[in-house]
Order: C-alpha cells, then sequence, then structure tokens
C-alpha cells in the first residue's frame, strides 16, 4: 500500500512494535541490541547536540572514524574532502557498500529536547544556528548500531563490508567529491550500495520501500532578469524587471500545468526574488532562484527549454534589446534521480518482512526530494542500489497530525524505537546479500 497520513495512524493503532522491532516469529534479533542501546543512545543524543553542516563535518568525522577503527575496520580518513570509508573484510564473498550521510543544516532548532542543538554558526556573513532536522544524525548512529552488530555477528555473513561516512549530502556535494576521489578505484567495486533516510510520516518501527525512481533530479537555475530603472514614480521611464520576473514566475507555472504530460511529474519552484535597495526606485536587475525536480532526462532538457523559452519571450514582449535578454544559468552539476533497483527491493523487502513483520513494512510512493546517495549506483559500473524510508515518528504524533516534516525547526525522530528498527533491518539487509 501507498502510504497516506490516515493509513500510518490505524497503522500506527493497531501494530504493536515488540521490543527490538522484531515481529514474534520472525527472524532472530541482532545479536546484542538491546545490551547496545544505552550506548547508541547517547551517542545519538552527542550528534543531535553539536552538529556540524556540509563541508565543516570535520569532528563528527573523525567521531565515527574513531569507532569504526575501535570495532576493528581498516579506516580511511578525509577522502574526498572530509569522508571516510571502513572496510571489515570477513572472507570470501560480495562486498555491499553501506552509506551514511554526515551534515546538518544552518538553522536554528526549535523542539524543545533536552538534548537540542544550541550550536551558533557564521553563514554566509550572517550568525545562525545548526541542526541535525533531516535526520542524518539518526542515519549516523543506525550505521554504527549496525557495524558493531556485524561485528558481533561475524560468525553469520561472509563477504566485505563498506561502510562510507559521506560529507555535504545537503549541497549535493558529497557523493560526486568521493567517487571522483576514487573510491571504486582505490577500495574496488561494490557488489550492491544501501542507504536508507528518516520519513517524518512513517510511524517508528516501519520502513518504506519504493522501486525504481523514488527522488528526483534536483537542480538549482538562476534568472537574471534584466531591465530599465527609473524613478518609482516615473514607471513609463523604465521596463520594470520585477515586472517581468513576476510574469515569468506565473508562465513557469504552466510548464507543468500545460507542457508536460499529466502522468510525468515535475516541479518548477522559484525559491528567491533578489532585487531592488528601496521603495522608490525601480531596479534595472532582479535575480531569480529556483528548484526543478524531475525523474526523466527528456523531461529536464524540456522543462530548461521552456524556462528559457518564457525568459525570453516575456523580455522580447517588454521591448527589451538583445544585449539585456535574460540570462538563465543552468548549471552542469545536479543531483540524478534516486532509482532503486527492482530486484534487490525485492530481496530487501523480504528480509525485512522477516525481520519486523509483513506489516510493518510499506510501499513507498515516489516524492521530490532529492538524495545525492543515487550517485553510487549511477557510475559506469552500475552498482545496484536501494535507499529505503526509515519510520521515525512516534505514535502520539501520528494521532495528533502534527507532522513537522524534514528541515523543519520543529522535526525529530523517535530515537529508541527508530535506531532499534533501522539496525534490525539493515544488519538483516547486509546478511542477506553476505550470506554465510
Amino acid at each position: 500500500m501507498t502510504f497516506s497520513i490516515q493509513s500510518l495512524i490505524a497503522l500506527c493503532l493497531l501494530i504493536a512494535i515488540p521490543q527490538g522491532g522484531i515481529t514474534p516469529g520472525g527472524d532472530p534479533p541482532v545479536k546484542g541490541l538491546d545490551d547496545d542501546m544505552a550506548f547508541l543512545l547517547k551517542f545519538y543524543k552527542a550528534l543531535h547536540r553539536n552538529p556540524e553542516i556540509s563541508l565543516h563535518e570535520k569532528e563528527t568525522s573523525a567521531t565515527l572514524a574513531q569507532e569504526l577503527e575501535d570495532l576493528g575496520f581498516e579506516v580511511t580518513k578525509n577522502f574526498g574532502g572530509l569522508g571516510i570509508v571502513g572496510m571489515l573484510r570477513n572472507g570470501e564473498g560480495p562486498t555491499v557498500l553501506y552509506r551514511t550521510d554526515m551534515d546538518a543544516l544552518p538553522m536554528h532548532e526549535k523542539t524543545g529536547l533536552p538534548y537540542a542543538s544550541t550550536r551558533v554558526i557564521d553563514y554566509n556573513g550572517s550568525e545562525t544556528g545548526a541542526m541535525h532536522s533531516c535526520g542524518h544524525d539518526m542515519h549516523m548512529t543506525t550505521w554504527l548500531g549496525t557495524a558493531r552488530a556485524m561485528v558481533r555477528m561475524k560468525d553469520s555473513w561472509r563477504g566485505t563490508l563498506m561502510l562510507i561516512g559521506q560529507p555535504a549530502e545537503e549541497i549535493g556535494e558529497g557523493a560526486r567529491l568521493m567517487l571522483e576521489a576514487g573510491l571504486y578505484e582505490r577500495f574496488g567495486v561494490p557488489d550492491y550500495g544501501l542507504a536508507l533516510h528518516c520519513s517524518p510520516v512513517i510511524p517508528a518501527g516501519s520502513v518504506g520501500f519504493g522501486k525504481g525512481y523514488t527522488m528526483a533530479n534536483t537542480e538549482m537555475i538562476d534568472i537574471i532578469v534584466k531591465g530599465i530603472g527609473a524613478h518609482g514614480a516615473s514607471p513609463h521611464q523604465s521596463i520594470d524587471p520585477v515586472v517581468l520576473a513576476s510574469m515569468m514566475i506565473m508562465e513557469f507555472q504552466t510548464i507543468v500545468s500545460r507542457t508536460l504530460k499529466p502522468t510525468d511529474p515535475a516541479v518548477v519552484t522559484v525559491g528567491a526574488i533578489h532585487g531592488g535597495t528601496k521603495h522608490n526606485i525601480i531596479p534595472d536587475e532582479v535575480t531569480l532562484q529556483l528548484t526543478v525536480r524531475t525523474f526523466s532526462e527528456e523531461t529536464r532538457q524540456l522543462v530548461h527549454r521552456r524556462i528559457r523559452e518564457i525568459a525570453k519571450g516575456t523580455a522580447i514582449a517588454a521591448g527589451l534589446p538583445e544585449e539585456k535578454m535574460p540570462e538563465v544559468i543552468i548549471p552542469e552539476a545536479f543531483t540524478p534521480a534516486n532509482y532503486n533497483n527492482p530486484e534487490l527491493v525485492d530481496r530487501l523487502t523480504a528480509s525485512a518482512a522477516g525481520t519486523i513483520g509483513p506489516d510493518n513494512v510499506l510501499d513507498a510512493e515516489p516524492l521530490m526530494v532529492g538524495e545525492d546517495f543515487s550517485r553510487y549506483g549511477q557510475t559506469p559500473e552500475q552498482v545496484p542500489t536501494v535507499l529505503f524510508w526509515l519510520g521515525t515518528v512516534p505514535e502520539e504524533r501520528l494521532e495528533s497530525g502534527n507532522l513537522p516534516g524534514l528541515h523543519s525547526p520543529y522535526y525529530f525522530p523517535d530515537p529508541e524505537p527508530s535506531l532499534r528498527t533501522g539496525i534490525s533491518v539493515m544488519t538483516g539487509a547486509l546478511i542477506e546479500l553476505m550470506p554465510r
């Protein structure tokens, strides 16, 4: 079933999640997880309390690297920037990559938690907070808990575990940096790649899987709209770029509604407008900042074409000369859509059903958010990859209907059941892919 808020509330009310996230009659629980929970909860809260934003994950990276070294992993630090690679070889068998992201977001936390972040940073010249509002602290702790479990359970699997601690996911740069640094050339091409991501709508104790494209191509586009400035009381002497930008914004909405097929999803959002200095001055330039989300390359290129046509057509209609045509800046680099290998999804959903029960394994619909984990499966080697959703929402939040989304200053996961479920499902998945 595709999850909705109503169905998830009903699900949460009907299903009692047993200790450890393991259903009666399911697979054996993860060895030693109960005894490990006190350490992992303390570790999680320390990460939450001390977030570091993209490309500044120095303390976080060093902490994770030390934990892996203490477990006996071969650890390479500062790879592709502040990335870490931990290798645990346990006999002949497949190699499985398991990635966690490490970065937080530049924003003030408003959860009121006793372990809330109080960190203040300088971000682009302004003072702001830092917060793990996308759940990367949960990702890292689940990753570490899984590593600890895999070491305890070495007699249950054979192969090589490749643990990736990745920086800069929030700006779509970390995976590219690590791959361009020679991740696969230096450490070998994995047979499979796995990751998970916190969900702000799935109940703690459940997970969600989707097949095929599950997250979108993510692009940031700038448009410099030029005009002819004048006094605000003499608009007839201007060609007002504020008005032109406004007309473009409205026309951009027709790209999805009138250019694309109704069954072809896309998003064109203008997230920021910058221009002007004073109430009574018509400026001669305005900048628009857009985010564009698509799944297919054909749709992506079509959206680009229509953005350019609308921008230029609006300027021509306003009577601007050729040298004042808008500049549409579309960077070559973007975060590609995440693709979950269907055959690998089937294996992992079966494994998860055996671990936490089939009622707790949900079919997740595609979303227009982006995730640079997608890059690990889109190199020439075409590694089969899956990123699944980890439920994090406590029962009382589902019942209230108050579900702050990712990147909200009010979002936080329910730590213990989320960790138990994430570690149980991921450990089960790794053992499924690297059986003894």
